[in-house]
């Protein structure tokens, strides 16, 4: 990755993320940047497996490599939809989260965000897309809290 694309791409994980998200996400080794015809960065690739995609409305979706280096790198619980046991093989296998077993939630996360689902234990066990705020996924009892994109088969695979 070369130092533009760094730089850029910290910045869009600083702002999706917060504060330290870049740095947790491409701090370590050296990720590979795929471009678009034009030039454009789409995908950031590492050892573990695919960091992000850089969408087309300028926001990053994770992978469940990217999803664990968030995990490690933003240890304050940001982005964080928590689940248990119950829900811990459906959600591995790419089901979605359903409000009724989340355990708790980051009261910031907004509808949309791309969010980290981990186990109590503190594994990640997938990534995808919040359906509900925050707080709803904590209240609720019905409905859709997040739709899973990519689960992670067994920790440290993608």
């Amino acid at each position: 990755m070369d130092d533009e694309d760094r730089s850029m791409l910290t910045r869009v994980a600083d702002y999706q993320w917060g504060r330290d998200a870049g740095a947790a996400l491409f701090g370590g080794g050296d990720p590979e940047v795929t471009h678009t015809s034009s030039g454009r960065p789409r995908q950031v690739l590492a050892d573990d497996g695919r960091l992000v995609t850089y969408a087309t409305d300028g926001r990053f979706t994770l992978g469940v490599a990217g999803g664990r280096r968030l995990h490690d790198g933003l240890s304050d619980g940001r982005y964080r939809v928590v689940v248990g046991d119950e829900s811990e093989p459906f959600v591995r296998d790419e089901r979605n989260v359903f409000a009724k077993f989340v355990s708790t939630a980051d009261p910031e996360i907004r509808p949309g965000d791309e969010v980290l689902v981990t186990h109590e234990r503190g594994e990640v066990l997938a990534v995808g897309r919040a359906e509900l705020s925050g707080a709803g996924m904590a209240d609720f009892e019905t409905g859709m809290a997040v739709f899973v994109r990519d689960g992670a088969e067994t920790d440290g695979d993608d």
